[in-house]
């Protein structure tokens, strides 16, 4: 099978598609001809060697958490699914033909492969942070990088919850913001008065890393009420920094049931090939992304 694979930390120009042998599921896992990868910004954050509180990697190594295809192998001990069976889920080496997933769920009706790829690590991303900040129904998130694939999620789930929220992002991307349900103002100078123009805030995620701790902060009174997942010397400063998924299988459980109940649509901005894994990786690492971007296969 084809795989994208790096076998030294570095810039895009690592990755490469090559030959690889198929890998097969074990116990609790399932395998999947993968149809379509979600590309995530922890990918090539993984890719240049940054510790984020997972586990080191052994090189060579494989790229991609996120996938949506066809299962074709179950492991043992795995009920519920069956070779055949479309489903979206998190793996390991994603990049590539055949995926091995140890968390997934069957795909809403409806979803393409395309779209149910760009689901799993950002529903589970989504909802980890809002419970970590402790925003409450009623209360004002705050959204500093709103427009990429967490941050629509987390407006989306927010609004699901009854909680209020003001989303910071790109002059092209406010009508965007604004169509999620959020208060929507641009980045740069006079961002933090704007943000007070639109009214109080309760708590923030930073989800972008764009060196805005400070301004959170201060805007929430509180470093408690702020999480990043996106700046490592957040904590210097006294806010989480947030890096470990949660339940994948609880996230897949509700992303597919706000799908359903049509409260949950992140789009797909962007596709690429397997081959055009570093252009996916170079346009995740530029930012202003509006929803997803995923490799389809």
């Amino acid at each position: 099978m084809k795989k994208v694979s790096f076998a030294e930390f570095g810039g895009p120009d690592v990755l490469q598609l090559m030959d690889a042998e198929d890998p097969h599921a074990g116990p609790g896992r399932i395998r999947i001809a993968v149809r379509a990868a979600g590309v995530n910004p922890v990918d090539w954050r993984l890719r240049e060697g940054q510790v984020l509180g997972a586990h080191p990697i052994e090189l060579p190594a494989g790229v991609g958490l996120d996938a949506a295809g066809v299962v074709d192998e179950v492991g043992e001990g795995v009920e519920g699914v069956e070779v055949g069976d479309r489903v979206f889920g998190k793996g390991a080496s994603t990049y590539a033909e055949f995926a091995v997933l140890s968390a997934w769920a069957r795909m809403p009706e409806g979803l393409t492969f395309e779209e149910a790829a760009g689901y799993p690590s950002v529903v589970e991303t989504a909802l980890r942070v809002i419970r970590e900040v402790g925003v409450r129904p009623g209360q004002t998130l705050l959204v500093s990088g709103a427009s990429g694939g967490v941050g629509s999620a987390v407006l989306q789930i927010a609004r699901d919850r009854g909680i209020a929220t003001i989303g910071t992002a790109g002059a092209a991307n406010q009508d965007y913001l604004r169509s999620l349900g959020a208060l929507a103002t641009t980045y740069g100078e006079g961002w933090v008065e704007r943000v007070r123009q639109l009214g109080r805030v309760d708590a923030a995620l930073d989800l972008a890393g764009s060196g805005v701790i400070r301004e959170l902060v201060e805007l929430t009174g509180d470093p408690q009420k702020v999480v990043s997942i996106a700046d490592l010397g957040a904590p210097e400063l006294g806010v989480r920094f947030s890096g470990v998924a949660g339940s994948v299988p609880e996230a897949l459980a509700e992303a597919a049931g706000l799908i359903s109940r049509g409260k949950l649509r992140i789009p797909v901005e962007k596709s690429y090939t397997l081959a055009e894994a570093a252009a996916a990786h170079i346009d995740s690492q530029a930012g202003h992304t509006r929803g997803r971007r995923v490799l389809v296969i």
